[in-house]
């Protein structure tokens, strides 16, 4: 984590202090969605930004990166996110939780590998305990079967989380050996996935999913929402000179 001098009002501590937080993902339902998720705990995060495929632009404690339609560590650019010198902590969010993803992403910097298996407290806690210097793995097993928390572009169609994730990166182009490799994905499974999903959207061929994807919001917009802070107590990070 990077050194920072933190400036509090008269009497704050640090103990008292809320987790400044902004979260990152390419689809704003999903950052929405974990939004939605930490709000009833306004007292101990303030979220203060909303990035949809744009880089953090105010400074936070700790930058909470959801991974729906992550394309594998080893081709996103991580290395920016964790060089923003806004950025306190960078934790990842997800409910790929293969191994090599772990471990490449801890060796790129990332202080918290957090499952979407956490309740919402379990999240908070696990973010404040990155905040305070701890790295943080929590790597209980997910699977579509059971209520994942949060939002997903084309969840209220009937996709499942793992279904939604491929059709969003047949969207983009992607081929099935490219989605299995970079999802840590068998190529069965990838099939499975597809047809599954293939049946859910009533479409037959990739062309039909590619349409169907970008007109129920299978598709990213960049854009930057600022989001009013909540909570009794917050305090400004200073970089430290």
């Amino acid at each position: 984590m990077k050194d920072r001098q933190l400036a509090y009002g008269a009497g704050v501590t640090e103990a008292q202090r809320t987790t400044t937080v902004a979260v990152i993902n390419d689809y704003e339902v999903v950052v929405r969605g974990v939004l939605g998720l930490l709000e009833p705990f306004v007292d101990r995060i303030s979220v203060l930004e909303l990035d949809v495929d744009l880089p953090v632009s105010v400074e936070v404690d700790v930058a909470l990166y959801d991974a729906f339609s992550m394309t594998g560590i080893q081709t996103h650019d991580l290395d920016d996110i964790v060089a923003n010198p806004r950025i306190g902590a960078l934790v990842l969010y997800t409910w790929n939780l293969h191994d090599a993803l772990v471990e490449e992403a801890l060796s790129r910097g990332v202080r918290g590998v957090l499952s979407k298996s956490l309740s919402a407290g379990d999240l908070v806690s696990c973010v404040e305990r990155v905040h305070h210097g701890e790295v943080v793995v929590h790597p209980e097993p997910t699977n579509d079967a059971r209520v994942v928390p949060g939002d997903w572009p084309g969840r209220r169609d009937g996709l499942t989380p793992r279904e939604a994730e491929v059709v969003a990166l047949i969207t983009r182009g992607l081929s099935n050996n490219e989605i299995a490799t970079r999802s840590y994905l068998s190529i069965n499974s990838v099939k499975s996935y597809i047809r599954s999903a293939y049946r859910t959207m009533g479409v037959t061929s990739r062309s039909q999913a590619v349409r169907w994807g970008m007109e129920h919001g299978v598709d990213s917009t960049p854009r930057r929402i600022p989001v009013q802070p909540a909570g009794p107590v917050t305090g400004t990070s200073i970089p430290e000179e």
